[in-house]
């Protein structure tokens, strides 16, 4: 068993009302009592305070999806990490791929997103991972190696990183265990490059891009996959318990 943490991560994206959460929250709770590694949940912005509270006394951590990387400031619609902390939020996730290619944030953004929730004692997951075209042209390894650097540097914190494939997210399209393990080996070997062999051997490496309960448990056996960020499958109380269940064998 790796001495680093197990960690299932469902990402709701924009999905359930507060209501809608905290219903699933406390029947998830109930299932997963038992449960041995950490479970986390990246609600809308809307939900955290309900979903923190709701999610009090149980083995789920609630989290955003997203921030701003500045302190406070004349930012209309954008919400700081000091925010997010104030009504619960224990992680975030940062450079999600729909973020980087919807929205256009650099790897830069997210370095300043990521030193931003450190210093608000946020736990932060950076999201890396290449398009189907970069892909197809060899070109992997490179833009995985230039993610990481780019939105690491300057980072000194703890921090989860999470390799999302992005031809991978929503369109059912899973990389095979052995495509999976092999990126994630190579995330580790840039990590270690990069900051040093403690943090490469205790970073967690989650895979995320449409994980369900018939493949995690495939994944999850590979040497540096640590865990898993769930989009879709997480939205389903059946589907993300049988995935919470599987990281568990």
């Amino acid at each position: 068993m790796s001495e680093r943490r197990r960690i299932v991560a469902g990402n709701w994206k924009m999905y359930k009302t507060l209501g809608e959460s905290c219903e699933f929250i406390a029947k998830l709770a109930e299932e997963v009592k038992e449960c041995p590694h950490s479970i986390y949940l990246a609600v809308p912005f809307t939900a955290l305070q309900a979903a923190s509270d709701c999610a009090k006394g149980s083995a789920i951590v609630i989290g955003a999806q997203n921030m701003n990387d500045a302190t406070e400031g004349a930012f209309t619609g954008e919400v700081a990490a000091f925010m997010i902390k104030d009504v619960g939020a224990r992680f975030v996730i940062l450079g999600h791929s729909e973020r980087r290619q919807l929205y256009g944030e650099t790897s830069e953004l997210v370095s300043r997103k990521v030193q931003a929730a450190q210093k608000n004692a946020i736990e932060p997951i950076v999201c890396v991972g290449e398009t189907k075209e970069q892909r197809d042209s060899g070109q992997t390894e490179e833009v995985l190696k230039q993610q990481i650097e780019e939105s690491l540097a300057g980072v000194e914190g703890d921090f989860v990183l999470a390799y999302e494939p992005v031809w991978a997210i929503g369109t059912g399209h899973t990389a095979t265990p052995e495509v999976a393990q092999k990126a994630h080996a190579f995330c580790r070997s840039v990590l270690k490059e990069l900051l040093g062999d403690a943090v490469a051997n205790t970073t967690p490496i989650l895979y995320g891009g449409s994980v369900n309960p018939d493949n995690t448990g495939t994944l999850i056996e590979q040497a540096d996959i640590d865990g898993v960020l769930v989009g879709g499958s997480s939205l389903s109380l059946e589907k993300f318990g049988k995935i919470v269940h599987a990281c568990t064998l």
